[in-house]
């Protein structure tokens, strides 16, 4: 069984500092994530989603409790360790797609390979393929719809061949016709590589797509 896990939380909590007062976001939550899964974070506006997410990801210390990804404590490495995870382990793909505008479809696809010193142009092509957009590979983002714009966000995330992916509510800024298509495509394409797929969506029919549905409420999580 330990084998199987990819992600785990124990005792997270997250809490802010607000004037003399101090607001509780997480509150002594547990997760575990299998490998190969496609779990989905629903929960109301403010309820703690993306905060779970980027402290689950490496990107926002918690108050307290450990975070273990592929066996290592994010929490515990150094910030160059973290960094490598991110990476080379990891795939991101946020509500604003996170594109660099001066850089066209596929540059954008292949720059984490160009970060990590392993540039790939051949696989950054064949993810532009299977996201549907090998004829826009030299537009840059402005001539691309936001649908467009989130499959080269997608096929980026992919391009390092991470272990797990973290999608930050990836239909936030679409329509509900293009959301459910990238949420397809998103399922189709890990579920095609392996990859572990950990969303956030405020969008519980679209979360119903994946393997396992988790909610927040008051700082805790409930299965669905």
């Amino acid at each position: 069984m330990a084998d199987d896990v990819h992600l785990q939380a124990r005792e997270l909590r997250k809490s802010f500092r607000l004037g003399s007062s101090t607001l509780e976001i997480l509150r002594g939550l547990d997760l575990t994530v299998l490998r190969g899964e496609t779990v989905f974070l629903c929960g109301a506006s403010g309820a703690g989603k993306s905060t779970l997410l980027y402290t689950l990801a490496g990107l926002e210390r918690p108050t307290t409790g450990e975070v273990r990804f592929e066996n290592e404590d994010l929490y515990s490495v150094s910030a160059a360790r973290q960094a490598e995870l991110r990476n080379t382990r990891m795939g991101f793909v946020f509500q604003s797609y996170m594109l660099l505008p001066e850089l066209t479809a596929l540059e954008n696809v292949a720059l984490p390979g160009l970060i990590g010193g392993r540039p790939d142009l051949a696989r950054a092509a064949g993810l532009l393929k299977q996201v549907g957009l090998a004829d826009r590979s030299g537009h840059l983002p402005s001539e691309l719809s936001g649908g467009e714009q989130q499959r080269v966000a997608i096929a980026r995330s992919l391009v390092n061949r991470p272990g797990m992916l973290f999608a930050d509510e990836p239909t936030g800024n679409l329509d509900s016709r293009t959301g459910g298509e990238i949420v397809d495509l998103l399922l189709g394409l890990a579920r095609e590589h392996g990859t572990t797929l950990l969303a956030v969506t405020h969008d519980t029919n679209l979360a119903a797509r994946g393997d396992r549905i988790l909610h927040i409420r008051d700082g805790a999580l409930e299965e669905a």
